[in-house]
């Protein structure tokens, strides 16, 4: 859980830097900035994207994904969750930057990957080099959405620490065709996190989440 923690506290920290950063900046630069952010996200999640071996699995994972998150209200229950801290916090677009990071943070190979290394050999480099890449971003992220990106730290310490706990079964459960088709099912969704953060569309990703247990799944009885 060492990784876990530092990870959490990078981007805790970096988002106060990019707090303190984004109240010296006009709205025009903040606007700038998340446009910016947005094309290096969509570029790595093409960049995720390219690694599936049949892109009918990333696919069908995304449509079965989203029918489900949809039904369920995934993308409404991440909202609810930054809302009600809002209330308490009341301090700039929270929901959105609470949202817009964890997604960004909890989405994506390095998530499951670093906890399931960690988990078994306590090596925690890739959690190390996540922190680095997520501290970046909290910074940038911060100064234009606020103090919700400092509250995805919570998120991003119980996601990976769920996984650090059960990295035993399911580091048992996966095997290489199964690890390819989850990122390039998280790269889709981490596109649609940059379609977002470039406003051209808004896009419901949270509900997309189940695609990400989908496709695995699929990949294994292939």
């Amino acid at each position: 859980m060492i990784g876990t923690l530092i990870n959490a506290g990078s981007i805790l920290a970096a988002s106060f830097l990019g707090i303190l950063i984004g109240e010296r900046l006009n709205e025009s630069i903040r606007k700038a900035l998340m446009n910016v952010l947005g094309l290096p996200v969509i570029l790595i999640g093409l960049k995720m994207a390219f690694e599936t071996d049949n892109i009918l699995i990333p696919t069908i994972s995304i449509a079965l994904g989203t029918v489900i998150g949809e039904f369920i209200g995934i993308e409404r229950g991440l909202e609810s969750i930054g809302e009600r801290i809002e209330r308490r916090v009341r301090r700039g677009r929270f929901t959105e930057g609470f949202v817009t990071a964890t997604l960004i943070y909890c989405v994506g190979p390095m998530a499951i990957l670093g906890p399931i290394q960690e988990g078994l050999t306590g090596d925690n480099s890739i959690l190390l080099a996540k922190s680095m890449l997520d501290g970046v971003a909290s910074i940038a992220l911060a100064s234009a959405l606020g103090i919700g990106v400092a509250f995805s730290s919570l998120s991003v310490l119980l996601y990976q620490g769920f996984f650090s706990l059960l990295a035993l079964q399911i580091s048992s459960l996966m095997n290489e065709a199964m690890i390819h088709e989850f990122t390039a099912t998280g790269g889709l969704l981490i596109v649609g996190i940059g379609i977002n953060l470039l406003e051209l569309r808004k896009l419901k990703v949270g509900n997309m989440l189940p695609a990400l247990v989908i496709a695995p799944l699929i990949a294994f009885v292939t």
